[in-house]
């Protein structure tokens, strides 16, 4: 698959984090039956189904270079983060994503936005990363953008645990501490 498109003059990337098996099909998918499954596991094999019955799914950002600026959307996993149910994701501490933007041409110093299109971890992982046993920003130049209705949301969930700074609220908030988060 093609990592990279032009569009004008911009240049759009794909930043592929993780393609791999993540669920069972038939839980993903409730209303599949497995005999309509085991009909059609020929053409799903490999690409959308492992030989384990997970569904694969495709976790990644796209970075939008114009001739002004770069702008990173979505921020995926991320390193370090704790997601004790989603064990591909728990504690991860692989470089794929990083490698990624490099061979995009991208440096987390480039980005000047990052766009959450909503704030689930697996789409604010990378807003922040653990340096020296503390949370920082890993786009130290970028504005963030946010929904507003995003930050509602979470705004009426019930109290996150403090230990867990790598989930949407802290990101978010970490974000508006430091000024540089929009709400559209």
């Amino acid at each position: 698959m093609r990592t990279s498109f032009g569009v004008n003059d911009m240049t759009i990337h794909r930043i592929v984090e993780q393609e791999a098996g993540f669920t069972p099909i038939l839980e993903f998918l409730p209303s599949l039956s497995k005999e309509l499954l085991d009909e059609n596991r020929s053409w799903m094999e490999p690409a959308a189904l492992d030989p384990a019955g997970m569904a694969v799914l495709c976790f990644q950002s796209y970075v939008v270079k114009t001739p002004h600026h770069t702008i990173l959307v979505d921020a995926c996993i991320g390193n370090d983060k704790s997601f004790p149910h989603r064990p591909t994701w728990h504690r991860k501490s692989d470089s794929n994503w990083m490698q990624a933007l490099k061979a995009a041409g991208v440096t987390v110093d480039d980005i000047d936005f990052v766009m959450c299109t909503h704030l689930h971890g697996d789409h604010v992982g990378w807003n922040t990363r653990m340096e020296n046993g503390r949370w920082v920003p890993t786009f130290p130049n970028a504005k963030y953008l946010f929904s507003k209705k995003g930050i509602r949301i979470l705004g009426r969930c019930p109290s996150r645990d403090p230990a867990r700074p790598d989930d949407g609220q802290r990101s978010a908030d970490h974000r508006r501490q430091k000024g540089r988060a929009r709400h559209q």
